[in-house]
């Protein structure tokens, strides 16, 4: 398991169950070198990872090698899975540039096609590759989105995730989300936190923070306290880089969010979405984030808080679910299968559906019950 960031570590776990628990399988982790791999090492080490060096990990050869990003994969010897770390492909490199993830830039080396397997979550995807990598259209895999099947699976513990995340019995939660970058909500929109924190009453409203780990490792913990000191003061629940953001996704009535991808997960499975910014230039036209960014409502900063919140629309969470995946239900299964073709072992026992998300047993930092 070559794990590149928190984000891609957290989807690596997400499929890592489909094989660790066979006896005949010994799994171990690597931290691959990577700007944004600040907690990584927490990340592993909470999860009771066995670990080892990058430099042993490019030195040994494996019978399956699993990651979530690109770099550095050309190094280690072993057939590649390859997955994407975020919700489908849906972020250009630049102005109408190529689909990050799904070009011959990241997919090939000296002209050798670097993955065996290139999962995909949608059969949208392989049209997009057959015109910017062609020569690994061979190697997809239409596998549907781990994520979103194991948050479809968690949607029985909504209610224990809003008791963790202290919601009362009569409270919406709202949950702001914010991706990393330029044009993230926590760039172009901080003051929204403690705005909406102040304006929401919180007998009627519990507000919680989901902010993308680029951003708490690339200007430090600490700073982003700092700078969302004001609403966690007033009871706002702040999730930690190492926790897992779903929980409080699926606990959510309403998501305030950019163009990222929890915003496309959490329109997915039929909450509330509310839109910041201005239209996203650097995303693909027939992405799930396309059509969230140009199909739900928009924050307007001259419109009271409470005023915007909408009735989830079920026909925008069933046509985001439809460009999100092509095989619900169906990753585990499908990729299962073809990570024991590559181990070259006959698949053991019954196959088993997703798992639900654990309930979090630690603390939200700004946890309220007043």
């Amino acid at each position: 398991m070559v794990v590149h960031t928190v984000v891609s570590g957290q989807r690596l776990l997400d499929v890592v169950g489909l094989v660790e628990a066979d006896p005949r399988v010994q799994v171990v982790y690597t931290r691959a070198p990577d700007v944004f791999g600040g907690g990584v090492d927490r990340l592993l080490a909470e999860a009771g990872a066995f670990r080892i060096p990058w430099a042993q990990a490019v030195r040994e050869r494996f019978d399956l090698v699993l990651a979530a990003a690109g770099g550095g994969v050309e190094r280690v010897h072993g057939p590649l899975v390859l997955l994407p770390h975020g919700a489908a492909y849906g972020k250009r490199t630049g102005a109408g540039g190529p689909v990050y993830g799904l070009d011959a830039a990241r997919l090939v080396r000296d002209g050798r096609v670097l993955p065996s397997v290139l999962v995909l979550s949608h059969e949208r995807q392989r049209e997009v590759l057959r015109d910017q990598c062609p020569q690994a259209v061979d190697v997809a895999l239409v596998a549907g989105d781990p994520c979103y099947d194991r948050m479809i699976a968690s949607s029985g513990l909504r209610a224990r995730y809003r008791a963790a995340l202290g919601v009362r019995r009569g409270r919406e939660l709202v949950v702001v989300a914010s991706t990393w970058g330029a044009s993230s909500l926590v760039r172009e929109q901080l003051p929204l936190y403690a705005r909406v924190t102040q304006e929401l009453d919180p007998r009627r409203y519990q507000v919680a923070a989901t902010v993308h780990p680029a951003v708490w490792f690339g200007h430090g913990q600490r700073q982003l306290r700092s700078w969302l000191s004001r609403p966690l003061a007033r009871g706002m629940v702040l999730v930690e880089p190492q926790q897992d953001w779903r929980p409080a996704v699926i606990a959510a009535d309403h998501v305030i969010t950019d163009h990222g991808s929890t915003g496309v997960y959490a329109a997915a499975i039929g909450r509330s979405v509310l839109i910041t910014g201005g239209p996203a230039d650097g995303l693909d036209p027939d992405s799930p984030q396309a059509l969230l960014a140009g199909a739900a409502p928009r924050w307007e900063p001259c419109r009271p808080v409470g005023q915007q919140f909408r009735q989830a629309d079920p026909d925008l969470a069933a046509a985001v679910a439809a460009r999100l995946t092509s095989r619900p239900s169906a990753t585990h299964r499908v990729l299962r299968e073809r990570l024991y073709e590559l181990l070259d072992l006959p698949v053991e026992g019954r196959h088993r559906g997703p798992e639900p998300i654990p309930v979090p047993d630690q603390a939200f930092e700004g946890r309220n019950f007043a």
